[in-house]
């Protein structure tokens, strides 16, 4: 029977996302080298005060790296190319000479700052001021190695983080060759200043400061997480910095900039190591028809996730990628790496099944803005899903009131508090007032004194549960009734990987008026076909099988129906299509099933609701036709079809 007075609103859930696309980005060409070495001013006049380090042993470095990690052929789709070139093998280089940084305290000018090396030649010191950085990185010395640059306190901060989100274990940085570059006089005279703001460089003293382009070899190994997992591999790239000496000054420092970290690094990117979760290259039905073959809104959508993100236990491996990212965590176009590749699914099946799709698709097509789904009770197993609502996918997202067929929990509360049996005298008043609320029933109707409980739930008369509600608190509320033992108003995951979603939610709090209204199915009350039909099929089994779309899907448990409940739930079902409101409309001797019609504020007709079971085909069904008119006139003649055909 339709309620009046209702308040709840429709809404809708949050739509199943999507993966971003996947891209590259080409590696910027390396600085050319150019001119002779024009020696080092100043060099052995200084008054020197040495502060020495402990330098490690090193070789120097020799041959080749092995081939680019994203190369090779990847899965469907996939449009990578290597950000960074790749390096299997770590090269240490030997230092004989004894590192150390120099400051000069008095004397005309400032004191010496950076790096002094102790080579005989540009590339001899490039490549010791280069070790001396990366042995510090390496070991975790960002301080000391961020000293060596020109930006220390930018650099400390990048070489701190750099392993933050790579899943960074361990590292090692070794160098590999040096190149004469010539700067340019504004560059160098820049750089210059930056490092010693006291330092006025002239252009002609900058032409002459050594600049060496220095390539070396990063090795990493990294991980990431993927579902319970955590994959692990290693990674090595080459890089390059630039070297040199400062204007009038023995000392050296490396011209800081966030690619000295890795090729194409900016101010705003960083490194990071995501999983690459399988795809499936064909995801069908259970007799391996496309599940795309049937155009429909919420197949299209099961079929889009699978595939772009198969399930565990299928056969399918997880692979691993490096990529640049933003800092809001979003990929660079074309900059992933592949460092494990990812083994795809070529079929994965559903438990959709042809026969029941095909017989709720054309059930749906009676009226527009209709959805269905199907669901075997023995297993919980989802034959069928079905919208005849353009591009929307109601079936499984809707989020709206149940409607009476929300009677069905409320009995079950009311048979577990011990308050009713199916045959326990019920009145359903004309109106029934609750907090200054008067609920009416539909065209005014009611039921005497007499009335046994089963035909007030079978003329679907609300002040029949209105008056109940002082019953519906605690364990016997319908909020825990709803989850105790039909296993709702919590997280169910149908079978796409990580994604789960609440189907159905009656408020914990809900008391007085509310109460009263939810007890007949409206309110704050929200629910989806898919979770209205595992209703029917809990009543049907007698205990909660969590609907599922893949077989062998970790399933939501919950309490069995007591036997008493459920018998007295099958009598009221029963009745619906014998002597109640979906009487007289053809359903056959083994149907039980519930009408409803829930109000909605704005719209112009209710939304109708029908869900039934038949346990000689082992199938529950529920039908959703939003702003539509009465369950029984509407939903109900859909159903009747459905099963008709299966």
């Amino acid at each position: 029977m339709r309620g009046q007075g209702g308040q709840p609103g429709q809404g809708g859930q949050p739509g199943y996302g999507g993966q971003p696309g996947y891209g590259q980005q080409g590696q910027p060409g390396r600085p050319d080298g150019g001119g002779g070495y024009p020696g080092q001013p100043g060099y052995g006049s200084y008054a020197t005060s040495r502060v020495y380090g402990a330098p490690r042993g090193r070789e120097i470095a020799g041959g080749t790296p092995p081939g680019d990690p994203g190369n090779g052929r990847r899965g469907k789709g996939r449009k990578r190319a290597l950000i960074i070139s790749s390096a299997a093998t770590a090269v240490v280089i030997a230092i004989a000479a004894v590192v150390f940084i120099v400051t000069r305290p008095g004397g005309p000018g400032a004191p010496v700052k950076g790096f002094v090396p102790t080579g005989s030649s540009p590339s001899q010191d490039a490549q010791q001021i280069t070790t001396a950085f990366l042995t510090q990185w390496e070991d975790g010395n960002y301080a000391t190695a961020a000293s060596y640059t020109d930006d220390s306190a930018t650099a400390q901060a990048a070489l701190a983080s750099y392993g933050k989100y790579l899943g960074l274990t361990k590292m090692t940085a070794t160098y590999d060759s040096d190149t004469a570059v010539t700067a340019s006089p504004a560059a160098t005279a820049s750089a210059s200043v930056a490092a010693n703001p006291s330092a006025a460089a002239s252009a002609s003293a900058a032409a002459a400061t050594p600049h060496e382009s220095v390539k070396f070899t990063v090795n990493d190994a990294v991980s990431a997480k993927y579902l319970t997992t955590t994959l692990r591999s290693t990674w090595g790239y080459h890089s390059t910095l630039v070297a040199y000496q400062e204007v009038n000054s023995p000392g050296w420092y490396i011209s800081w900039q966030p690619a000295v970290l890795a090729p194409n690094l900016t101010a705003t990117t960083r490194l990071a190591t995501v999983s690459v979760a399988p795809k499936v290259d064909q995801v069908t039905d259970g007799n391996g028809q496309l599940l795309t073959s049937y155009n429909d809104p919420g197949l299209n959508t099961v079929s889009g996730l699978l595939s772009q993100d198969a399930p565990p236990g299928q056969g399918g491996n997880a692979g691993l990628d490096v990529e640049i990212q933003n800092d809001k965590g979003v990929a660079v176009p074309y900059s992933q790496a592949a460092l494990i590749k990812e083994n795809d699914i070529p079929s994965l099946a559903t438990t959709i099944s042809p026969q029941a799709e095909t017989a709720a698709q054309a059930a749906v097509a009676t009226h527009a803005e209709s959805q269905m789904v199907a669901i075997q009770p023995s297993t919980g197993d989802i034959l069928a899903i079905a919208n005849h609502d353009g591009f929307n996918d109601f079936a499984l997202t809707s989020d709206v009131a149940p409607g009476s067929t929300m009677k069905i929990i409320t009995s079950t509360a009311l048979f577990n508090e011990g308050t009713l049996t199916a045959d326990t005298p019920v009145e359903c008043p004309k109106t029934f007032t609750v907090q200054g609320i008067t609920y009416h029933d539909d065209n005014n109707e009611s039921l005497p004194a007499g009335t046994p409980f089963w035909d007030d739930f079978a003329q679907s008369c609300n002040n029949a549960f209105t008056t109940q509600y002082t019953h519906l608190t605690g364990s016997y509320s319908l909020a825990a009734t709803a989850k105790t033992y039909y296993g709702l108003d919590q997280d169910w995951g149908i079978g796409i990987p990580g994604i789960t979603a609440s189907y159905f939610n009656a408020p914990l709090s809900a008391s007085g008026s509310e109460l009263a209204q939810e007890a007949f199915g409206e309110g704050e009350l929200s629910a989806t076909p898919l979770a209205m039909a595992s209703v029917a099929a809990t009543v049907d089994e007698g205990g909660f099988k969590q609907p599922i779309l893949l077989p062998g899907t970790k399933q939501v448990t919950a309490t069995p129906l007591p036997a008493s409940t459920d018998a007295n739930l099958k009598t009221l079902m029963r009745a619906v299509v014998t002597s109640g409101t979906a009487a007289g409309l053809g359903f056959g001797p083994t149907v039980y099933a519930k009408t409803g019609t829930a109000d909605i504020v704005g719209q112009d007709q209710p939304n109708a609701w029908f869900v039934a079971f038949d346990p000689s085909k082992d199938i529950a069904v529920a039908c959703l036709v939003l702003d539509a008119g009465y369950g029984a006139q509407v939903a109900a003649p859909e159903v009747l079809k459905f099963l008709n055909s299966y």
